[in-house]
Formats: structure tokens, sequence, C-alpha cells
């Protein structure tokens, strides 16, 4: 019996604390990645993405409008910015200062529609499925952002001159609400025409999301979605993705093979985690700022 209510002792302490201190515990990841052309200077990319935002999260609303103290040349920010469905106006103020650098977008799910109660052992037989609860006003979200100059990337490309380098975007809407139009991608590709460098942009790191960028010229991958697995254990890592994605990659810089080439993939385990579901273990809230230098 002292074994039991130690063991259940033991867990409510460590449900108390990822609730109340570790899903708290913001932090910038740095990294450097050497892809760019001999002779090209660095480039500083902030990638935010699930931020999550209820209107009542000021420790995390006011911790995010620092962020430009950071001074990235360029924001890509992969989706789920909303966790309810009046966070519109507090997520704008809240990024009102990025929102004066370049950047780069694409909606994730909870975009689109407002979060719901989710049975979360499910997750662990596959990836949820789409929400359809309740419609939010997205244009709301992405008319502000296009407004303040970020390129809208669902299913759309772009280009960008950063630090002296021309940088082509190819972007996919939401693969994990099935809003991804795949076939779209060589039409991107074409508008693109010659580039320094070009970058896939999409919300859910599937890896057909990956091939698919990578057959079609992306050298680097940014996503989010998978909350770097949200409740982690320790020598395990993620429990689960979310998607087909392999767990040890649910977060951070990874390599990949298309074909003969490598495709870089860098995803981000976000700042939130769904209103219903208030906890991380072992897996602290990030942004992550990575510098893309010369090749040697």
């Amino acid at each position: 019996m002292f074994y039991l209510l130690a063991l259940l002792a033991f867990a409510v302490l460590l449900t108390l604390w990822g609730v109340l201190v570790e899903r708290n515990r913001f932090t910038v990841v740095r990294e450097e990645l050497a892809i760019l052309a001999k002779g090209s200077k660095p480039i500083r990319i902030l990638h935010i993405s699930d931020l999550h935002l209820a209107p009542w999260q000021k420790r995390k609303l006011a911790w995010i409008a620092k962020l430009y103290e950071l001074k990235p040349d360029l924001v890509v920010n992969t989706g789920d910015n909303l966790g309810h469905r009046d966070a519109i106006r507090a997520t704008l103020t809240a990024l009102a200062e990025l929102l004066k650098r370049p950047g780069v977008f694409v909606n994730g799910s909870n975009d689109y529609h407002s979060p719901e109660v989710r049975n979360p052992l499910t997750y662990l037989n596959k990836p949820s499925t789409p929400s359809h609860k309740e419609r939010i006003d997205t244009a709301k979200l992405t008319d502000a952002f296009e407004a303040n100059g970020w390129k809208n990337l669902n299913n759309r490309s772009s280009t960008i001159n950063v630090a002296g380098n021309r940088i082509g975007f190819l972007g996919l809407d939401d693969p994990h609400d099935k809003l991804a139009d795949f076939e779209n991608l060589p039409s991107q590709k074409t508008e693109l025409g010659s580039q320094d460098l070009i970058i896939g942009v999409a919300h859910a790191p599937y890896l057909r999301v990956i091939r698919e960028f990578g057959n079609n010229g992306a050298e680097l991958v940014f996503a989010g979605h998978t909350h770097g697995g949200q409740i982690c254990l320790p020598k395990f890592g993620a429990i689960i993705t979310n998607c087909d994605l392999p767990r040890k990659f649910a977060k951070g810089l990874s390599e990949h093979r298309v074909g003969s080439k490598a495709v870089w993939l860098n995803v981000c385990a976000g700042l939130g985690t769904s209103i219903f579901a208030p906890i991380r273990l072992f897996c602290k809230p990030e942004v992550r700022l990575l510098t893309l230098i010369a090749k040697s």
C-alpha cells in the first residue's frame, strides 16, 4: 500500500509540474545549418509554431511580444496560432513587432476551427482526426498577416530577398486537415524559377510533405504540429508525433533522403497546448532561432 500511495503521489506531483511549471518554461532554441552557397551572409530565421493562444494567457502573450528582440532576418510561422475562437486580437497584438519583420506563414487546423475535448488515449493508436466543431474567422488573421507584409504560403509560392540571398518558398495548407494541394507543387516550383535556396513550409511534417517538397527542389522544410511529443519520457523521447513522422524526429533538425538528395527538416515543438490538455512533460515550449550559414 505504501508503494502504491508513493507512486500515486509522484504521479500527482509530476502532473502538477507539467501543468503549472513546465508548460510555462518558454525557451529559445538556437541552431546553425550550413546550407547557403559559399560566401553567403548568415540568415537568422525565427521559427514560431503552435502558439495555441487564448486571451487569458498573459504570460505567454508577453513572452511572444518580446521575441522581436532576437532581431531575426526572417520569421517563419507554421500555424496553429489560435487556441480559442476569441484569440485573434490578442495574437495580433503579441506578434505586432514581429510583423514588422519579413515573414511567411501557413495555417494549421486550429487556425480554422476551435479546439474540442478529446480522449488523449486515442492519440496512441493513430493521428487525431481533424476538428470541425466551430469555424473561426481565419481570414481576419491571415488578412492581418498579409497586410503587414507576411507572405501567405497556403498552397502558394513566394520569393523573398534576405541578406543578399534570393529565397524561394513552396507552401502547403495544413496536410493534417487534408487541405494540402500536393499536385500544385510543380506549378509552384515553375513560378519560383531560379533561386539561391528553396524552402518548403507546412504545418504538419508528414513524410509525404518532406518527399513532395524535396522532389520539387526544397533543401529545407519548416513544420510544427508535433508539439515535440508534448509529453515525453526520459531516455525515450516523444511518445507520439500525431502524424507518420518517426518519434525521433519530433522536434529539431533532422536530415532526410529524398531520392539521391538530402532534405533538412526543422520541426518546432511550439509554445502551446490545447486549452483542454494544458500540460507538457520533459518537452519545454519553444521557438527556434535557426541561423543559415554558408557551406564550408
